[in-house]
């Protein structure tokens, strides 16, 4: 499946209207931050995120007496999963999107048209430009959380194909929220042969978007430091552990063997607890 025209259907067709707004309040350039999804949960789900591409709309739009130059740059944050389905084996046919545009507004108005736009409408700008997805049909409405806002997740199956092998997948999008200065909706894609795994692993990566890509890297990045830290600790503390234990047992060979007997029982005692807490 090919993610950039998703991209586009999403970026260029649904925010083609925004150049000429942005135009008319004297705004001709916007930018969205990136945004992306806790590195913990990336790893639980076994999503790896693969790049954060910028769609940038470059227009020239027509005024009454003039035209003028507006460009607008939106960021898409892509995730992919290895699967193994029908007919694909270790195919990344499992699909994460973040997408973020410029929440722009004047006067009270907001001049972003993704604000409005329903999970259909969405899907409907998928579909349009997406050469290689079709029959899209909606299945259920679900609540998700996103960012400590409520918004509506919506469920679609749909026929795809990938790598030349036609498939049925399931398709969630969920309308916009708002990130910082941004609108955010979020994409997710997989086999529906693989629904009763994917379908929690995409509910979870949506519960944990966050607004700054680099705080999502950032808690990897802490994650990662915290079993050097414990290494650390043992490896200060356990040596004076053994030097402690090795000078009484220089104590006890100086007496009687039975002293050496009861540090044998100690060693013992200590390693199988810890094959036990294994």
């Amino acid at each position: 499946m090919n993610r950039r025209t998703l991209l586009a259907g999403l970026g260029v067709s649904g925010l083609a209207s925004l150049s000429g707004c942005l135009g008319l309040i004297g705004m001709d350039e916007h930018e969205s931050a990136p945004a992306g999804v806790d590195a913990a949960i990336r790893s639980e789900t076994g999503y790896e995120q693969t790049g954060v591409d910028e769609l940038t709309i470059d227009e020239e739009v027509d005024l009454t007496v003039t035209s003028e130059r507006v460009v607008v740059h939106n960021y898409l944050t892509e995730h992919e999963k290895a699967v193994d389905v029908a007919g694909l084996a270790n195919q990344r046919a499992a699909i994460f999107s973040v997408l973020t545009t410029p929440e722009v507004g004047a006067l009270g108005r907001n001049f972003n048209p993704v604000e409005e736009m329903d999970a259909r409408e969405l899907v409907d700008l998928i579909e349009d430009n997406y050469d290689e997805i079709g029959n899209i049909e909606f299945e259920d409405d679900e609540s998700v959380e996103i960012l400590e806002q409520t918004t509506t997740r919506s469920w679609f199956t749909a026929d795809a194909e990938f790598e030349g092998t036609s498939l049925t997948v399931d398709l969630h999008v969920t309308e916009a929220v708002s990130a910082g200065d941004d609108l955010l909706v979020s994409i997710g894609v997989y086999p529906a042969d693989l629904r009763s795994r994917e379908e929690d692993n995409v509910i979870a990566l949506m519960e944990n978007i966050v607004a700054d890509i680099n705080e999502a890297d950032d808690d990897e990045d802490a994650s990662d430091d915290e079993p050097d830290n414990g290494d650390d600790e043992t490896d200060e503390g356990e040596p004076d552990d053994g030097d402690s234990g090795d000078g009484s047992d220089g104590d006890e060979d100086g007496e009687e063997d039975d002293g050496a007997d009861d540090g044998d029982e100690t060693t013992d005692d200590d390693g199988d607890d810890g094959l036990l807490t294994l």
